[in-house]
């Protein structure tokens, strides 16, 4: 086996405990750290799996040193999420992933850091980075897999995932439950709090990108701001949760910045069409665009074409 695997355990309050799993080369300690975070109704599993597939032992065997969080109450985190919850996006852009970042520093402090992200995920470390320009030093770049913040596609798919299902059948489950389980109705692989739902749902919904607890505007910051290299790859077949006009407006939104899109798809020379979740879960992703993602964190920013 090319890499080797440890948990660790973060306290981030008096209650909750974060979790990362750590994966990196078998034998090098040297690699660049790398930070990957999961979007909503997930946990870090996006990035890994038992037997080896994913895009963090794929990057341990090129001799990265991943961290794959899971946030509050996901994953391995605890408490899981439950009708008490209280936490939403504030801590985590507040307080989860700046302690995640104290952590890798505090592992390895002569060491730059990358920070990956699939899908809202990728929201939540830009607003982090804007509102905390001090940590974007430490970044050496930024990688999005299906990253938007708002959503302005209107078709079919958007109209039942997010408008009926989203945002009304899930606001009456939390309702009823308190939080909004999510896997035991096989909606996503993990849960969502109420206020962690109510904040994206928020958001998504092309409103202003203000934080909902003290009013900080994140958008007024990003023009003030630049933040690390970024490639944003879209997937063709997202229609609605990464659909790639959503993901250009979340760059332009970003303020200036060295930055790629990349659309995945057969038509820009890929083996298949994927969607928001087959771009990083694909077994033929490793040998299709995984090797964009080293090109980048080496800073061959050239050898990743804007197509589109």
């Amino acid at each position: 086996m090319p890499y080797r695997e440890e948990s660790l355990f973060l306290p981030v309050s008096g209650s909750d405990i974060l979790h990362l799993r750590r994966i990196r080369h078998a034998t090098r300690d040297d690699g660049a750290p790398v930070l990957l975070l999961h979007g909503v109704m997930a946990n870090g599993r996006i990035f890994y799996s038992d037997s080896g597939k994913g895009l963090a032992p794929y990057l341990a065997a090129q001799g990265y040193d991943c961290f794959v969080l899971d946030l509050r109450g996901r994953g391995n985190s605890t408490p899981p999420i439950h009708r008490h919850s209280r936490h939403g996006q504030t801590e985590t852009i507040t307080e989860d992933l700046p302690a995640a970042f104290r952590l890798i520093r505090q592992l390895r402090p002569d060491s730059p850091m990358h920070w990956i992200a699939h899908s809202w995920g990728g929201v939540h470390m830009t607003s982090t980075l804007v509102r905390y320009p001090a940590m974007i030093p430490h970044v050496a770049s930024l990688v999005y897999f299906g990253s938007k913040r708002s959503v302005h596609a209107k078709n079919l798919n958007k109209l039942l995932e997010v408008d009926l299902v989203w945002n009304l059948a899930a606001r009456a489950i939390i309702r009823s439950c308190g939080y909004l389980p999510a896997r035991k109705l096989k909606l996503g692989a993990d849960s969502e709090s109420n206020k962690s739902h109510r904040q994206s749902k928020y958001w998504a919904k092309i409103a202003p990108w203000v934080d909902s607890d003290d009013g900080f505007d994140y958008r007024q910051a990003a023009q003030k701001t630049s933040l690390p290299p970024a490639l944003y790859f879209a997937a063709i077949n997202d229609p609605c949760r990464g659909h790639p006009d959503d993901v250009r407006r979340f760059r332009a939104e970003s303020g200036p910045h060295v930055s790629c899109m990349h659309l995945l798809a057969r038509q820009t020379g890929h083996l298949h069409d994927y969607n928001h979740v087959s771009l990083l879960t694909h077994p033929d992703a490793r040998h299709d665009h995984f090797p964009m993602v080293t090109d980048w964190l080496a800073g061959k920013y050239h050898a990743i074409p804007e197509n589109i």
